[in-house]
């Protein structure tokens, strides 16, 4: 990955990746993300277009037809690596807050 990657994914970022683990071209990506959050992650074609050239020159997806003036994309190996990595950390951020809600954060105050 060049020096641009980021090593957290922001939503739209998160979500652009997610879609692709199925060819889809861009107004389709968007049309997904908005199926798939009921409404509540909006990502516009100036986001998408620049994202999806990011994640093309570091190798996270891959263009795969180029038909009617359409674009279409799919997730690569690495990018779902990536897209695994984001899983594992959004898991750990929820266990954290799991250990707050259940009281558990009190051991912090009683160690010794």
């Amino acid at each position: 990955m060049n020096k641009k990657t980021t090593k957290v994914l922001t939503q739209p970022m998160y979500y652009i990746l997610l879609s692709l683990k199925e060819k889809r071209h861009g107004y389709e990506i968007m049309q997904y993300i908005d199926w798939l959050t009921d409404s509540r992650v909006k990502v516009g074609p100036g986001t998408l277009y620049s994202l999806l050239s990011r994640f093309e020159d570091d190798k996270l997806i891959k263009l795969v037809s180029d038909d009617d003036n359409k674009k279409t994309y799919i997730i690569t190996d690495e990018g779902k690596e990536r897209l695994n990595q984001e899983v594992k950390r959004l898991g750990q951020l929820l266990e954290d807050a799991k250990l707050v809600e259940g009281g558990q954060e009190d051991e912090f105050q009683d160690r010794k």
